[in-house]
């Protein structure tokens, strides 16, 4: 039998003849700490030996993996976590209670099979011996690794830290994939590095020291040789200095832009074909297609999202000679949001065309750091049009898949359409002003519930509109054409959607993408 000190409530004698009063006091300095710790007492069984832990208080944010708060004191630690008992960090507990030594266990790993919890999590903890007990210090690691590299990832990031002091370099896993290194090389030296920077852009990096030296953050574009590649990053860093001005580390983060600067220069290369050549129509046709290819690729066949299947269709208008501004987004996201976009910057040539590529890449970069919001992401993209002095139009959609919820917004665009079942409607319109038309526009956010087998079309004016006919009479034709799909869901309905849609406008492109809502 356990220790009498063991029933619910009590305070082991190893709290001492006062532990009542210790354990309220300690409780009460718990309640005020923002971190999530535990204070455990010692149960002892007849021979004198450790045979469980006690909770005996909790800090004021020391919810665990169940969301159980101070509602764990005076349980056992064997009741609350029974997975734990003899494993790694039980064995810390009754190592730190028997000598007296602080420890920590780096990366302990909590397996729980319980459904709502999550099934596989990782902490780090610590354990000091306070007051006869133990003060346990947990910290979760795993979220904010996972956060970390899917932000990495998304957005072909990394961050190092170079420590003037020691010459040691800390990198992230997103550094050793844009430098293609193995991690178990460690962090490239800094001569390493000096021999991978091309010949050419020294001087860059020169310049970026000498602003670093002057107090200010340094924002370059270098190319680096990585094996048989070179790499164009992007690399803001600035400097920690102690009080007396001493430089002690550098920090950096890394992007890889090399897709954005070969896009550039393929942009370049082809606005100088339409500058020094005449063109046939065809051939202006072909050069439009290949540019609009480069920075926003359209799928042949319908693609996979979470909860949803989609297919683009992108067709340059018939009588135009320039490329035009359309453009369009749809990704399955990190945290399993689905975000879709369509838009249209005003005008035709390599300024549409540029206007089109920077809203598109800053809409997927304000998605990599965790905006959400349509309408914040429209407030973006209006404060990017006034800097750039474009005007367009856009309609954003982030997409639920749990909730079947699309919450939407749009920024002079026309609503999406939604079919079900033979029926076509467009979503409720929210307000929303032209991007690029005041600096104080605000977009209002919209939400529907979507069912199984729905149709929601994005799309821009190209597909309605016509010289010398209302939108009307386009608009009507797309609806009964998504009415008779959305009819007859039958086999790949995005497929022959696309094909009954394919018809382009003789003035301006067209861009459409439509989803499915999966049963």
């Amino acid at each position: 039998m356990a220790h009498d000190g063991a029933r619910r409530g009590a305070v082991p004698a190893t709290a001492g003849g006062d532990g009542d009063a210790v354990a309220a006091v300690v409780r009460s300095l718990l309640s005020a700490v923002p971190a999530g710790c535990t204070w455990l007492l010692p149960l002892t069984d007849e021979d004198g030996r450790v045979a469980d832990f006690l909770v005996a208080a909790v800090s004021g944010r020391g919810e665990d993996l169940y969301r159980r708060g101070a509602n764990r004191i005076g349980e056992r630690v064997s009741d609350l976590y029974p997975s734990m008992v003899g494993g790694p960090l039980w064995q810390l507990y009754l190592r730190v209670q028997a000598d007296g030594v602080a420890a920590e266990l780096a990366d302990f790993r909590y397996v729980e099979q319980r459904a709502g919890v999550v099934a596989d999590s990782q902490f780090a903890v610590s354990v000091h011996p306070v007051l006869g007990g133990l003060l346990v210090w947990w910290q979760r690691v795993d979220e904010a690794r996972r956060r970390m590299e899917h932000t990495e990832l998304l957005g072909s990031l990394g961050w190092a830290e170079y420590d003037l002091i020691t010459g040691r370099s800390e990198w992230s896993p997103g550094m050793f994939r844009i430098f293609e290194r193995d991690p178990a090389l460690g962090a490239m030296s800094r001569s390493e590095q000096a021999a991978a920077l091309l010949a050419d852009d020294r001087g860059v990096s020169e310049t970026a020291w000498q602003t670093l030296d002057s107090g200010a953050a340094s924002d370059v574009t270098v190319r680096f040789r990585t094996g048989e590649t070179v790499k164009y990053l992007r690399i803001l860093s600035d400097v920690a200095r102690d009080a007396d001005g001493k430089p002690l580390k550098i920090y950096a983060v890394v992007q890889d832009v090399t897709t954005r600067e070969d896009a550039r220069s393929a942009m370049e290369r082809l606005s100088d074909q339409l500058r020094t050549r005449e063109m046939t129509a065809l051939a202006e046709h072909r050069l439009a297609a290949q540019l609009q290819n480069m920075i926003q690729p359209v799928p042949r066949e319908p693609f996979p999202l979470a909860g949803l299947q989609a297919v683009v269709s992108y067709l340059p208008a018939e009588s135009a000679v320039q490329v035009g501004g359309d453009w369009y987004h749809a990704q399955t996201l990190p945290d399993g949001l689905v975000a879709l976009a369509v838009g249209d910057v005003a005008g035709h040539g390599l300024d549409a065309a540029n206007g089109m590529a920077h809203l598109r890449f800053s809409l997927v970069a304000w998605l990599s750091i965790g905006i959400r919001d349509p309408g914040t992401l429209l407030a973006h993209m209006n404060r990017l049009c006034l800097q750039l002095g474009i005007t367009g139009t856009a309609a954003i959609g982030v997409y639920d898949p749990g909730a079947r919820t699309l919450s939407w917004a749009r920024a002079g665009h026309m609503p999406p359409l939604l079919a079900r079942a033979g029926a076509v409607s467009e979503l409720e319109r929210p307000a929303g002003l032209l991007l690029g038309a005041g600096d104080d526009a605000t977009y209002p956010v919209l939400a529907s519930t979507l069912r199984d087998d729905d149709l929601v079309l994005f799309y821009t004016d190209g597909l309605v509109e016509r010289r010398g006919s209302g939108i009307d009479v386009m608009l009507d034709r797309v609806k009964q054409t998504l009415a008779d799909v959305s009819a007859d869901t039958g086999s790949q309905p995005l497929t022959r959607l696309r094909g009954l849609l394919h018809y382009a406008s003789p003035d301006d492109d067209t861009c459409t993408l439509a989803v499915r809502v999966l049963p």
